[in-house]
């Protein structure tokens, strides 16, 4: 499956469509620019002393930053691109597995609703399952992501 796509509108979406985000590795730097962000320097992310004497044995991903790092792949798969008017949030999200510096992590998604948003003739909703792996297929990440999505007729109408 191809890792590169068009802007979708809210009418592009149907139920049951894939796609595959790229993969990345996750750095030192990722771990430090998260905690240095959040604020969050909880010590089993950033001191590798006491997370090595700790059940993983090293320092983990912080749960919310491998979330973040699942809204970056959509958005680098370029489906929502100028088409997303908002992140509505999650139905569910879990963490099963941690995220270790130098795991190489990516994301499967798949479109499982859109629904007409009756307050709105401009966008309507778009959810979509996600579940990022590590290299092995380890799941670390499975989720919903739900998106308010501009429909065509809002693109094509030049005073929008």
């Amino acid at each position: 499956m191809a890792y590169s796509y068009e802007p979708h509108y809210f009418e592009d979406f149907e139920a049951g469509q894939e796609f595959v985000s790229v993969g990345r590795t996750v750095t030192e730097s990722d771990f430090v620019m998260h905690s240095a962000l959040t604020g969050d320097w909880t010590e089993l992310h950033t001191n590798a002393e006491y997370a090595e004497d700790n059940a993983f044995g090293e320092r983990i991903a912080h749960g919310p930053m491998t979330f973040v790092q699942a809204t970056g792949f959509v958005y680098r798969t370029g489906i929502v691109e100028r088409t997303a008017l908002a992140f509505l949030g999650m139905n569910y999200m879990d963490l099963p597995n941690p995220v270790f510096i130098g795991d190489t992590i990516s994301m499967e998604m798949e479109v499982t609703e859109t629904k007409d948003v009756s307050s709105r003739d401009d966008a309507g909703l778009v959810v979509i399952d996600c579940e990022v792996t590590k290299q092995d297929g380890t799941v670390v990440l499975q989720g919903d992501m739900k998106f308010l999505i501009k429909t065509r007729a809002e693109a094509d109408d030049p005073h929008a």
